[in-house]
Formats: C-alpha cells, sequence, structure tokens
C-alpha cells in the first residue's frame, strides 16, 4: 500500500506548481495552483484560458487571478502548459 496515491493527495503536491485544467464544454485553462478544497475547487494565478471556437481554433485571454469551481472539471494534467503552445495560439 505504500505506492497508493490518492486524488486529493497528487493535487496537494500540485500546489505552487503549473497545472493544465480541462473543463467541461469549451474551456481549458493553465495556471500556477494556489490551493484548493475537498471539492476541488481551485484558486490559481498567472492564468491562461483557452476557448475553443467553431472553427477548431482558440481564444487566449490572460486572467491575474481565478477561482475554478470543481464541479466542472474534467481533467488535470500536474505540469502541463495547455492545448497550444503560446505563439500559435489566435
Amino acid at each position: 500500500m505504500g505506492g497508493q496515491l490518492l486524488p486529493l493527495e497528487l493535487i496537494d503536491r500540485c500546489v505552487g506548481s503549473r497545472i493544465w485544467i480541462i473543463l467541461k464544454g469549451d474551456k481549458e485553462f493553465v495556471g500556477t495552483l494556489r490551493g484548493f478544497d475537498d471539492y476541488v475547487n481551485m484558486v490559481l494565478e498567472d492564468v491562461t484560458e483557452y476557448e475553443i471556437n467553431p472553427d477548431g481554433g482558440y481564444r487566449v485571454t490572460k486572467l491575474e487571478q481565478i477561482l475554478l469551481n470543481g464541479n466542472n472539471v474534467c481533467m488535470l494534467v500536474p505540469g502541463g502548459e495547455g492545448p497550444v503552445p503560446e505563439q500559435a495560439a489566435q
């Protein structure tokens, strides 16, 4: 049992690090995880929001800080830098 890692333990290890968050729907976020709770509501800083356009591209928005509702989270990627390099984002 020494190798078992619970989901909230993994998220706790990511505090202070960059994380890529994929939501239900057409939005993804990359930011520095500052904190979270048992419902996986998260506070992120230095955030880039990617919203998928109907043409397949992305609308990119920079945000200083957000509170993300955990009900909408589909997948977390520790250390991830998002769906596209920022230079290629439209």
